[in-house]
């Protein structure tokens, strides 16, 4: 071996050395930090047992937050500065250097200050940083630096791992002119990592147009539309866990909400917020949100679901629930000892109308008519002479007289009994649905049988957003200080008003792709979603970068693009795969089954997960088949495990997963499971874009047009 070579491989040996000491460093020193926290005595500083408990809730979250997840890197990067960082840009990082006294032997310049990149803040004895979390001003560099703009960065470097070791490093001098730009091999393979156990730690993957959008303020409203594999997940995850960081003590007190699709997929990203330094964040899917108001155990077909979901339904109900006010026509007479007071109906009228015009919730207004009432009676017995005080108003307003006509002038009205009456009784629709709706449509929400209660309905998913609509007519719904709401172009108008309330007052994160909106009411625009959330002054981000789905994969499903989403731009994908992608025909149906289990077969072969993805019809024929052959299998959502790795995946729930390879069987069934074409083409997309090695696409029938060209 030529010296300089022998050098440069004891160089780089040393300082693997050195890093792999700050590690183990950086862990004791965590370790330090949570025996600390577990040693600390409250019994002394609190007053009473109710502070005890709050306060020995804080430190058991503290202890939690200090755990070492040991198969995530506590840090994944290091930025060399060229000079020492202003206080400003150190928050969360101090005024020292976060830098490692073994690392002072790898030659390269010390005049700036060093730092740690990793999934949270850990510090020595001294308090002195070892790793700065990835939200502080101090970190930003490490996604945003480049050669035209270094950001003071003098180096950049990168760690690699293997099961939580660090095995590798490698090194980007952002102000040297003579080393050639290239892409990172360690952010490549960290991307095309095989896929076992629950979704990775994808904190080191960030793009700078990925953290430009999840560094955006808190204020507003940010809508990201992303193909397959550009990342529009990770932004979400990314974007709260910054959020909480940097507003954390607004956020703890107005909350934060992530939103996603199904239950399978929550789970799926439940362990990534941990390796980004968040333990505590609700996750829910628009069905959770509204569950409260009633049980869902009905369906509706896709005509009524449509019309359901309209957001002249929201104007339907409103129509309905004040049509319950009726002006008075009789005075209201108050006995208060040997004295009756009377208020005429045309002053009850006035009061009113006041309260109509101001357009309050109908709960306030159902609870203030009293009080105006009984506030009225006040005027006319200080004008007798009397002196009485804010008790006697109440007591005025309590009296059953009073409470008579509120009764008979203002009734309070129960939602889901309004939601009832109005999908059994067809001249109340009627009444209020009168311009709204067409006979056809209004005949296709009734139903056929009505329930005889709310209880012994079996009321559906769109049932229940309605309920919860008419709940907001009736009291204000709690907002929220920022919600995420993930695959978002499926929603319905009347789910976006659900999920709107739930941050009237806060900020939204929304993600999706127009081209993969699988249900019959999927938005056609950022625009109308945005309208309809109540947030139509958001910023629209477009992610066109792919950096999951291979080259040939995502050429292949973009064919379905000027179908299912004309104007759209294609994923230009950043991976180069070749053999990515099999088509193969079964030239006989009978054989399809055996063929797509030797698909499986030969995937299995690889390291990785691996989703075999089908028509829902489909499924329990694959499955017994998967059964017969000695195959064990996962359904979507459960963990992955080194001794199974496959996963039998409907179609339907296939959205926002991925696997390492991916076989998908039969197209056209996939398309021919939808009410319509386009939106089985946009399904069929959707299975298309799941693989991040390998896709094997197996069929009998024929392929849909517009693929086969």
């Amino acid at each position: 071996m030529p010296a300089h070579e022998h050098e440069a491989v004891t160089t780089t040996t040393d300082a693997l050395a050195r890093e792999r000491a700050h590690l183990a460093a950086s862990r004791a020193a965590l370790r330090a930090m949570r025996e600390d926290a577990q040693a600390l005595d409250i019994r002394d500083v609190t007053a009473n047992w109710v502070n005890a408990v709050v306060l020995q809730a804080k430190v058991d979250e503290r202890i939690k937050a200090l755990a070492d997840l040991s198969h995530t890197p506590l840090f994944f990067g290091r930025l060399d500065y060229l000079h020492r960082v202003g206080a400003d840009q150190a928050e969360g990082a101090s005024t020292g250097a976060a830098r490692s006294a073994s690392a002072q032997g790898d030659g390269e310049r010390r005049e700036g200050e060093q730092f740690y990149i990793g999934r949270r803040h850990v510090h020595d004895a001294h308090g002195d940083p070892m790793v700065i979390d990835w939200r502080a001003p101090v970190s930003q560099p490490f996604y945003r630096a480049s050669r035209k703009d270094p950001q003071d960065i003098g180096q950049r470097r990168r760690f690699g791992y293997t099961g939580g070791e660090l095995t590798a490093y490698e090194d980007e001098h952002l102000t040297d002119p003579t080393e050639a730009a290239q892409t990172s091999k360690l952010l490549q393979a960290e991307i095309e990592r095989p896929r076992v156990g629950p979704m990775r730690d994808i904190v080191a993957t960030i793009q700078p147009e990925q953290d430009e959008i999840v560094r955006s303020g808190l204020g507003g409203t940010v809508c990201v539309q992303g193909g397959p594999g550009t990342g529009k997940t990770a932004v979400g995850l990314h974007r709260v866990a910054y959020l909480l960081y940097a507003h954390r003590e607004r956020l703890a007190r107005t909350g934060t909400l992530v939103i996603g699709p199904n239950r399978s997929f929550l789970h799926y990203i439940e362990q990534v917020l941990p390796a980004l330094g968040e333990l505590e964040v609700k996750q829910a899917t628009v069905d959770d949100l509204v569950a409260a108001h009633v049980e869902v155990r009905g369906s509706d077909a896709a005509e009524a679901a449509v019309v359901k979901g309209d957001a002249r339904m929201a104007e339907v109900l409103r129509r309905a629930i004040r049509s319950h006010v009726t002006l008075p026509t009789e005075p209201v007479m108050v006995v208060r000892g040997s004295r009756r007071w009377r208020v005429p109906a045309y002053e009850l009228e006035e009061i009113v109308k006041e309260l109509q015009a101001r357009d309050m919730r109908y709960g306030a207004a159902h609870e203030a008519l009293p009080q105006r009432i009984a506030h009225t009676v006040l005027v006319r017995m200080e004008e007798a002479g009397e002196a009485p005080d804010d008790r006697v108003q109440n007591a005025v307003a309590r009296t059953p007289a009073v409470k008579a006509a509120v009764k008979a002038i203002w009734p309070a009205v129960d939602p889901a009994k309004l939601v009832l009456r109005l999908l059994s009784d067809p001249d109340f629709l009627a009444a209020h649905a009168d311009g709204l709706l067409t006979e056809d449509e209004q005949k296709a929400i009734l139903w056929t049988k009505p329930a005889r209660s709310v209880k012994s309905a079996k009321w559906s998913a769109a049932d229940a957003v309605l309920i919860d609509e008419a709940s907001d007519l009736v009291a204000r719904t709690h907002s929220l200080g920022h919600v995420v709401l993930d695959e978002a172009q499926d929603l319905s108008p009347m789910q976006y008003r659900a999920v709107g309330r739930r941050c009237t007052t806060g900020s939204a994160t929304v993600l999706g792709d127009l081209a993969q909106g699988t249900t019959p009411w999927s938005t056609e625009s950022w625009a109308q979603a945005l309208h309809h959330l109540g947030k139509e002054d958001a910023v629209v981000e477009e992610l066109t970068a792919g950096f999951r789905v291979p080259r040939e994969v995502i050429a292949y499903a973009s064919r379905l693009l000027p179908v299912i989403s004309p104007g759209l731009a294609a994923v230009e994908s950043v991976r180069e795969s070749p053999g990515s992608l099999a088509v193969r025909e079964v030239p006989d149906a009978a054989g399809l089954d055996a063929a797509v289990i030797a698909a499986c077969e030969e995937s299995l072969a690889q390291e990785g997960s691996i989703g075999l993805i089908a028509a829902d019809a489909r499924i329990p024929v694959l499955a017994e088949a998967l059964t017969a052959a000695g195959h064990a299998y996962l359904s979507p959502g459960e963990e992955t495990t080194a001794e199974s790795r496959l996963t039998l995946v409907p179609a339907s729930l296939a959205k926002g997963l991925e696997y390492d390879y991916v076989v998908l069987d039969e197209p056209a069934a996939v398309v021919d499971g939808e009410p319509d074409e386009r939106t089985g083409l946009r399904r069929l997309y959707v299975a298309l874009t799941r693989a991040v090695s390998g896709l094997a696409v197996v069929h009998a029938a024929e392929l849909p047009e517009v693929l086969g060209r």
